[in-house]
């Protein structure tokens, strides 16, 4: 097992992480931008180094200089999260070439499976069904205009190169089709440094299915089930659940079985997530995720594996400790991602600072989250803010529990997305478990406001608000240490503060 690793993210996977290294005895450096000097990620590591600026790019984005510090400070490993540069194979290529391992897989496999119509190609000749279209990229739109004829709209445009909705666009008509060829190259260069893009034929209302695999370095590959991810908004996941109430034992076991066969095709190894689209009993290819997973803590709920740790072990060179015929899955779970995100206003991007929070527990409640109380919320990196994951017995059981847990959560500051939560969770359809990936347009009136709800809401956070004042009045003055600013503090407790490098190189 690895000594020190480095942690190439923020927010709530850069705690994730940290949170796992400390349970194996591995100690986590982590880096930070300006505007996340304060963060939770930050003062939980060992260590910690700025980075950069606030924008991406000149921070998370500098490969050059997360690899640096991972150098001078004895780093064996570097463990990407997701996002940023989590599926760059020239990311993975530079760590290798420094001398380092990247947690998560090889980059000549992170390649074959980032590109998304190379993907296509390998995952056909392993004799996976993939969503009809055409395995290679296309940069000319009469070209584009042509093969989405041949499909018939409507289409999919999507970049080549990434995944997670972005340089995406549904063409439901030719004339449409130029307006959606700009845009999504335009994005997906944004996203990914590369404006390459592919058609393929749109499904409409499939199910988002995704099985978990794992891959160690010596061709050992398993998968660890299903999770459903169909509740989305602009291709962006919202609520996750495993299992998927449309899967039967026979069609998991098919799913995974193609899961593991495109893993292998690709010379996978680590973590990694293959998406399928469901829909009338069949389920076709639609890419793979080369990293962790947001939604990776349902997996980690109904199979009791630790999916970080695994990642862990597996970059340190230890094989697959577990059979396919020996992993269980039992009861049920859900995720809802808790986003800064005002879902009374078209989810419109909401900033600020958090001025209250208070999380729920209980049976089955996890939280997982990079902001804290007193965290300021800006615009520079996703709104995701944490997960709310709950597990129990059967669906109904964690259904129930989601809404329990939901109504304790109190974030104020920002508006967030728990109200949608809220709405989903007491809708029948949903309840039924009879959704596809269109089901927030299908549901337009599931944030209708409902005067009582939101009078026991404010209830709720009036409680709160007083239960926070008196909380407050009992804590001790902090001491003359301009460290401790925003810092919680008790009578008699101890705070260990990471070592914060003054690491400045360019």
């Amino acid at each position: 097992m690895f000594k020190k690793i480095l942690i190439a993210n923020r927010g709530e996977i850069a705690v994730r992480v940290i949170r796992a290294c400390r349970e194996l005895g591995v100690q986590a450096v982590a880096v930070y931008s300006e505007a996340d000097r304060d963060s939770p990620h930050v003062w939980l590591a060992d260590e910690a180094y700025p980075i950069g600026s606030a924008p991406a790019t000149e921070s998370y984005l500098r490969g050059d200089r997360l690899i640096e510090v991972a150098l001078r400070t004895g780093c064996e490993a570097i463990h990407p999260g997701y996002g940023f540069l989590a599926e760059r194979p020239a990311f993975a290529h530079a760590v290798e070439s420094a001398g380092l391992v990247f947690i998560g897989p090889p980059g000549d496999a992170m390649a074959a499976l980032g590109d998304k119509t190379e993907a296509r190609r390998t995952v056909k000749k392993a004799g996976v069904a993939v969503v009809p279209g055409i395995d290679w990229p296309v940069a000319d739109l009469d070209l584009l205009k042509k093969k989405a004829e041949e499909l018939g709209y409507p289409v999919l445009v999507k970049a080549a190169a990434g995944g997670g909705g972005k340089g995406m666009r549904i063409v439901w008509a030719a004339e449409e089709l130029a307006a959606a060829f700009r845009g999504a190259a335009h994005e997906a260069e944004f996203a990914f440094g590369d404006r390459r893009l592919y058609v393929e034929k749109y499904l409409e209302s499939p199910r988002h299915i995704e099985i978990q695999v794992l891959a160690d370095n010596l061709g050992n590959v398993i998968h660890l089930g299903e999770r459903e991810c169909s509740i989305q908004r602009r291709h962006q996941k919202m609520i996750e659940e495993s299992p998927s109430p449309a899967l039967t034992p026979d069609l998991r076991d098919a799913m995974g079985r193609a899961a593991v066969a495109a893993a292998s095709a690709a010379g996978y190894h680590n973590a990694g997530t293959v998406e399928f689209l469901f829909r009338d009993g069949r389920f076709y290819f639609l890419e793979v995720n080369a990293r962790i997973q947001v939604e990776h803590p349902v997996t980690e709920m109904v199979t009791g594996i630790d999916l970080v740790q695994a990642q862990l072990r597996i970059a340190s060179g230890e094989p697959l400790w577990i059979r396919q015929e020996d992993v269980r899955w039992q009861g049920h779970a859900l995720e809802c991602r808790i986003s800064g995100e005002d879902p009374w206003n078209n989810f419109f991007p909401s900033t600020g600072r958090i001025e209250v929070l208070r999380v729920p527990g209980g049976p089955g409640v996890r939280w997982d989250s990079g902001v804290v109380q007193g965290s300021e919320v800006g615009l520079h990196y996703d709104p995701l803010l944490a997960k709310l994951i709950v597990h129990a017995l059967d669906r109904p059981a964690a259904i129930v529990r989601m809404q329990r847990a939901l109504e304790e959560l109190v974030i104020q500051g920002v508006a967030t997305t728990v109200p949608f939560h809220l709405a989903v969770m007491d809708e029948p359809d949903f309840r039924s478990g009879n959704y596809d990936i269109r089901y927030v347009e299908a549901h337009p009136d599931l944030l209708r406001r409902d005067p009582g709800d939101l009078a026991r809401r404010a209830a709720a956070v009036a409680a709160a608000l007083l239960e926070e004042a008196a909380r407050l009045r009992a804590l001790p003055l902090a001491p003359p240490d301009s460290d401790a600013t925003g810092r919680e503090w008790r009578r008699g407790a101890s705070l260990t503060r990471p070592w914060r490098g003054s690491w400045t190189g360019r």
